[in-house]
């Protein structure tokens, strides 16, 4: 008789919110039948071999801000079109399971918290540990789908781990909420994700900490729509010598995502990460205008429209437009499953500091490397095959 596989914990900062809702109870849908694998990088036959842990083998938790129950929030985004109308009595069970594993999230305001910033942080590591023990998992992968920050102005506490620990001892740190979930986690012995464009890990005190505990991490700002076709457009224009004269994007959002980049500072964050990848890729500065529109109406559901122009033989001016519509829950969920089991082999078998295979996730890699998708898919596929299927 085998015996049971380890299970794994899956800890969402912003667990009540329509990405986390929507990937807890698609896993649940995946374990009893009643959906398909669509989406699910992970489920693919180059992976098989990985010895990724099961589906089935996850467990959810998380902190958030608000109190509205994962049952109502399914049936929220049933309404709005991101979950089939009958997955959430079916999945009921599961949906309360993990709701009860939710605790409240660290709430920021401009003057502080009111409770010193090192106290928060150990609240994070405590409640990771008492999860980790009540249900007897072999390890926790925390996973940030919070909404977006506003970028900071990094001080001289983040250079270095002694000079953040001293910070935080004083009560004077400058530490976001996503670098205070990130480093409570790491203190409780927890790989990361940061699947936002918040600081989160992207610290050089928080690298350290990672490297000093033995253990991983990855991101950042998960690619999901816009600038996963881009990834793989703009690698057409380089490969067959075509000029790119500009490339401008609009980008509609709606829902609990879309409110939050309304704010100037935030959408600060995500345009910044939208950019990287079209240079990298191109090998040269392009004129690249990007608008992000916060629409109520649109919920959950988000439209991009990018127009390109570029420059042929003898000079001859031409251009290529597309439009992408989606659910961004639906888009995300399955990435966001994909990720824990990733992170969570990458931990079992010893992978320490950021994970560079894992730049096919996401629009601004911590690890940097090629931007291309096709060959960020071949370095997760060797990866999976070279260093996580041989740790058997």
């Amino acid at each position: 008789m085998s015996a049971t596989p380890a299970r794994v914990g899956v800890w969402l900062i912003g667990a009540r919110g329509s990405v986390a809702t929507t990937a807890i109870a698609g896993a649940a849908a995946m374990r009893v039948g009643s959906a398909g694998t669509t989406g699910c990088v992970a489920e693919q036959a180059d992976f098989a071999a990985a010895g990724l842990p099961a589906l089935a083998a996850l467990v959810f938790g998380g902190h958030d801000l608000v109190g509205t129950p994962l049952t109502k929030r399914a049936e929220a985004l049933v309404h709005a079109g991101v979950l089939p109308a009958h997955l959430p009595a079916l999945v009921r069970e599961e949906l309360m399971a993990a709701d009860a594993e939710i605790r409240p999230g660290i709430q920021m305001t401009p003057t502080g918290t009111g409770v010193p910033r090192r106290a928060l942080a150990e609240s994070v590591a405590a409640d990771l540990a008492a999860f980790q023990e009540r249900h007897d998992l072999a390890r926790v992968v925390v996973i940030n789908v919070a909404s977006t920050e506003p970028p900071i102005v990094r001080g001289p506490e983040h250079a270095h781990l002694d000079a953040l620990e001293a910070a935080l001892t004083a009560g004077a740190d400058r530490l976001p909420a996503s670098s205070l979930y990130a480093y409570g986690a790491l203190r409780a012995g927890c790989p990361v994700v940061d699947f936002t464009p918040s600081t989160g890990m992207r610290l050089p005190a928080l690298d350290e900490l990672a490297r000093r505990e033995g253990l991983p991490y990855a991101g950042s700002d998960g690619k999901t729509g816009e600038t996963l076709v881009k990834t793989a457009l703009a690698p057409l224009f380089a490969s067959r010598a075509l000029r790119v004269r500009s490339w401008a994007g609009t980008n509609l959002l709606g829902g609990g995502d879309g409110a939050t980049l309304a704010d100037p500072a935030a959408q600060a964050s995500k345009a910044a990460s939208k950019h990287r990848a079209l240079e990298e890729i191109l090998g040269y500065g392009v004129d690249s205008p990007i608008n992000i529109d916060y629409v109520a109406d649109l919920g959950d559901w988000k439209t991009a429209w990018d127009h390109i122009s570029f420059e042929g033989f003898l000079g001859v001016r031409m251009s290529m437009q597309f439009t992408w519509q989606g659910a961004d829950s639906t888009l995300a969920a399955p990435l966001v499953l994909d990720l824990a089991r990733f992170v969570a082999r990458a931990h079992e078998v010893g992978e320490v500091g950021p994970l560079a295979p894992l730049a096919f996730f996401f629009k601004d890699p911590v690890a940097g490397g090629d931007h291309r998708l096709v060959a960020q898919y071949d370095a997760l596929r060797a990866w999976a095959r070279d260093r996580l299927a041989a740790e058997k």
